[in-house]
């Protein structure tokens, strides 16, 4: 049964559970804990920590309400074939993709640093997709596990809110789907970046998607929980 967050931006977002599914992007330890790939870049992890309890909660309520959940992480193969010189190159960080770091080889597949955070890791029978790029949907099977799963909607969660995230955003509002981002469960190393996306997202009628909090979309969704 539908149900509406009837003070999203820019207007009311409309969705069914069955058919929406939660994606959760790069909660990862090598972007978030201190000695990662993201502090590595010189950046204050601190921000991207605090959503955490945040995300749990948006976790809760989705998986209370039987809805699908994807969960992403950048990340490569161990021999980086999968990642281009000019990725690798760019910037002059002191550690590059692919050197050991303090969580093991940065950003690659089953390097401790690579894996989610424990309390927002995915549970049994959760989507987990592993993406070589910005976006979720290039090079991935994401495309084909949505549509065979009859996915309509999807709300967004995670890290960072204008590079994975909105990059996912945008490839999803090119393959038809309607979007909402769950605006305090995502985060930026730059707080003027992730208010410039919002904005960007829900301006012009929601030119990408539409924006609510955590505590809209678990209001809309408590009918819909277990026990609710």
């Amino acid at each position: 049964m539908p149900v509406t967050i009837l003070h999203a931006k820019p207007y009311p977002f409309e969705f069914d559970p069955a058919t929406t599914a939660l994606v959760v992007i790069d909660m990862q330890r090598d972007f978030i804990e201190p000695g990662g790939f993201g502090e590595v870049l010189g950046n204050d992890v601190r921000r991207l920590a605090a959503i955490v309890p945040t995300v749990a909660r948006l976790l809760a309520a989705c998986r209370g309400a039987g809805m699908t959940i994807v969960h992403t992480r950048e990340s490569h193969r161990p021999d980086l074939a999968d990642c281009p010189d000019a990725k690798r190159a760019r910037g002059k960080p002191r550690l590059r993709i692919g050197d050991e770091g303090p969580m093991g080889r940065i950003l690659v597949a089953g390097e401790p640093g690579n894996a989610i955070l424990p309390a927002v890791a995915p549970i049994a029978g959760e989507i987990e997709i592993d993406k070589p790029g910005k976006g979720a949907f290039y090079a991935t099977p994401l495309g084909d596990i949505l549509r065979l799963r009859k996915i309509e909607r999807l709300l967004f969660a995670g890290v960072t809110t204008e590079v994975c995230v909105q990059t996912t955003m945008r490839e999803a509002n090119d393959r038809g789907y309607d979007c909402l981002l769950v605006e305090d469960a995502t985060e930026s190393y730059f707080p003027e970046f992730k208010s410039a996306t919002i904005e960007m997202i829900r301006a012009q009628g929601g030119i990408v998607g539409w924006t609510a909090t955590c505590a809209e979309v678990e209001a809309a969704l408590g009918p819909h929980t277990k026990g609710g």
